[in-house]
């Protein structure tokens, strides 16, 4: 942990050292203390002083001038493969959330961007891509913002995955029971298995014993569809997968005022990347005849692993959250070192990796009884790695293949130290009983491959326009650093004369984004049982960031655009009504860039000319994006049927096409039943997209997509967990 950061979270903490009892902390009376044993008087206290910091620890994040889409856990087992759902297949149900490829998200036209935190702690982004290593069974409830977020939120903004997890610390409920009773140590265990070869398996344990609390999560998973498939077959080709991820979260209450927690996350996946067979040789291998594209053997492995610990309570009237963390995240590609020479021209072994240590401290100040005073810092040092080892062919200076004997090329990048520093200030207003005000600033410095900063106000406010009826509405200055993880510094010298010559020399550093945003959004409960929305936003930026699968290996790449706009509409409807639940959103967007202007040399030359004097479509842009779903608890079985639409995302020379639009429809069916020798079980049925509908989400084609991939094919699930 670098020593700095570690030297101002001590200093940040030290407040903390002397305790401080609020006035109205909960105080055991005699009588009550003679009624129950100590332990469970202590045991009590300490749930309850839990629930109190938990709120105080919500007070440290403002709701207003955002918009916000809120999933409980209870939405969540609502959704057809319940808590078994990949995380990103959850936030696909929030308005404005458009899915891809490797499972990636787009939120309002940005590529990824994507922030989470858990329990407040910001938690850098894997390489690739966060949302697919989070175990879903952690969940209590997650919280997607967007929009004008407040001066608090940096970096990572075009949405805000805000996760609260189990703690431990609470009363559980034997299902047995009506009344419920005080145990402190429970769990379930879980199984789902099912078509293409699905087998997942998960345990999970939470309690608390006297002042410390506890829960922990592990998975393991396998499928033969760990990436989408390049065909339109109900089988691929070689796409086996195996997945372990666990995650755990342990807290100490110091005393009444002040709870010390770790958490920690592990995940460790092998893929292999699937085949399309039929392809045609691109270049000549010495002693190789003829090699069938169907019996590639590429591969990949994703490792990320995270660990934070925190000290968080309140000294006097102010709230506090001190968190000191370190991620690590790699991926490793293998390739096929016969085939990817014989189809690519290249045979790279490629290593990527990021470590990131990190500070992050927040406060709350209330000032009377109207402002509440929000302010805080974020630092991270960061080691980039980036390695590759590439077998290739000499070629002429058209990229003609001269020699059939590949030669081999190291280029390992330089090693740096990329540091970021943020702070905020904000205010939050309540102006009268209607009107409540949010505004700040926010002072950041990126110093990496480029040093950059900016100083960015924010402003937002809701109004309420009756009981039923909120306005909000909102601005914000962005400044957007380049993914660090994803950057590689290529030698374009060193591939020149070879089949891996790139199509330009051209190449410009890697900028930040900096943006104009602005939201204006309304909410209305139309009765008891329905709540509609209405949101649009206009983001005007210079340096837009977009990302592209530039090789064979599944990483993605920065460059820069140099100018965007981006634009879009999302209505949402809830509904609630005893056992009936549903919800619908729709989305319109347009994301436009005009000229690359950094990473040119992953370009064509035509295209760079092209998109130099015209606007063109973001190759995540979809214009239409939907989402649904139905649920009913039909005397103790619970029915459930989902969707979701898409108008397709963009194809063709400089994303000037799209593809075809495709809907998706999921049923499921769950209910509880007393097995023998076992007890009370779950068991859900799952069919996943039911009418088999045969759709792209790419097609190979467009800037910076890497290969074709198809949504999935029918499948059945059956999923068993037992509570205990």
């Amino acid at each position: 942990m670098n020593k700095t950061l570690l030297a101002l979270a001590i200093a940040l903490a030290l407040p903390a050292a002397q305790p401080a009892f609020a006035a109205d902390a909960p105080a055991a009376t005699a009588d009550a203390a003679a009624a129950e044993p100590a332990d469970a008087a202590t045991t009590l206290q300490a749930v309850e002083v839990n629930a109190r910091l938990d709120r105080a620890r919500n007070q440290l994040s403002p709701n207003i001038g955002a918009s916000q889409y809120v999933i409980d856990s209870e939405a969540i087992e609502r959704l057809p493969l319940g808590d078994a759902t990949p995380l990103n297949q959850i936030l696909l149900q929030a308005p404005g959330v458009v899915q891809d490829s490797y499972g990636q998200l787009h939120v309002r036209g940005d590529h990824a961007d994507l922030q989470y935190r858990i329990n407040g702690v910001i938690i850098p982004e894997s390489i690739s891509g966060f949302g697919q290593t989070l175990d879903p069974d952690i969940i209590e409830r997650v919280q997607l913002l967007t929009g004008a977020l407040p001066a608090q939120y940096g970096y990572r903004t075009a949405g805000v995955v805000d996760i609260t997890t189990e703690s431990g610390a609470h009363r559980h409920r034997d299902a047995g029971d009506a009344d419920g009773d005080d145990r402190n140590f429970g769990g379930k265990i879980s199984l789902l298995t099912g078509s293409f070869g699905t087998l997942q398996s998960d345990l999970s344990l939470h309690g608390s014993s006297d002042r410390w609390s506890y829960f922990a999560t592990f998975e393991y998973a396998q499928s033969d569809i760990g990436i989408e498939n390049p065909t339109p077959a109900y089988n691929a080709i070689h796409d086996r997968t195996n997945q372990v991820k666990g995650f755990g979260y342990f807290s100490y209450l110091l005393n009444d005022d002040t709870r010390l927690s770790f958490m920690a996350g592990v995940s460790n996946g092998r893929f292999r990347i699937p085949n399309n067979p039929h392809q045609e040789p691109a270049y000549t291998l010495a002693g190789v005849d003829a090699f069938d594209s169907a019996g590639l053997d590429e591969r990949q492995r994703e490792v990320t692993r995270f660990g934070v610990a925190s000290l968080q309570g309140h000294f006097g009237i102010t709230d506090y959250q001190v968190s000191l963390g370190e991620r690590y995240t790699s991926i490793d590609y293998h390739p096929d070192p016969v085939g990817d020479l014989i189809f690519n021209g290249v045979a790279g072994r490629i290593h990527r990796a990021n470590r990131a240590d990190t500070l992050q401290a927040d406060f709350a100040t209330p000032l009377g009884a109207s402002h509440t005073l929000r302010y805080g810092l974020y630092a991270s040092s960061e080691h980039p790695v980036s390695d590759s080892t590439s077998r290739v062919f000499p070629a002429d200076a058209d990229g003609n293949q001269t020699g059939n004997v590949p030669i081999t090329i190291v280029d390992n990048s330089q090693r740096i130290n990329a540091k970021t520093w943020g702070l905020y200030l904000q205010d939050e207003w309540a102006i009268g009983d209607r009107l409540t005000l949010n505004y700040g600033l926010r002072a950041d410095k990126v110093d990496a491959y480029v040093s950059e900063g900016q100083i960015s106000p924010r402003l937002g406010f809701v109004y309420q326009l009756s009981d039923a009826t909120a306005l909000h509405v909102g601005y914000a200055r962005y400044f957007t650093p380049p993914p660090t993880e994803l950057i590689s510094l290529t030698d374009i010298a060193l591939f020149q004369g070879t089949t891996n010559q790139l199509p330009t020399e051209v190449n410009a550093e890697t900028r930040s984004e900096r943006s104009h945003y602005f939201d204006v959004g309304l909410t209305h409960k139309l009765d008891a049982h329905w709540t509609l929305g209405l949101d649009a936003y206009y983001r005007k930026v210079r340096n837009l960031l977009d990302e592209g699968q530039f090789g064979a290996a599944l990483i993605f790449s920065p460059f820069n655009y140099d100018r965007g706009r981006i634009r879009g509409v999302e209505f949402t409807a809830n509904y609630a009504n005893g056992n009936l639940n549903g919800y619908f959103n729709l989305s319109s967007s347009r994301a436009m860039g005009r000229e690359v202007v950094t990473g040119q040399y992953n370009f064509d030359q035509d295209e760079l000319d092209y998109i130099a004097s015209h606007w063109v479509h973001l190759d995540h842009d979809q214009r239409l994006t939907g989402s649904g779903g139905v649920s009913y608890d039909w005397n103790g079985t619970k029915l459930g049927v989902d969707f979701l639409y898409g108008s397709g995302l963009r194809r063709d020379f400089a994303n000037s096409a799209h593809l075809p639009q495709y809907w998706q429809v999921n049923l499921s069916a769950a209910r509880d039943f007393d097995l023998p020798a076992v007890g009370k079980t779950n068991v859900r049925l799952a069919l996943i997209n039911a009418t088999d509908k045969i759709y792209q989400l790419r097609d190979g084609s467009g800037i910076g997509v890497g290969a074709p991939q198809y949504g999935p094919r029918a499948g059945a699930y059956l999923g068993l967990s037992k509570s205990f």
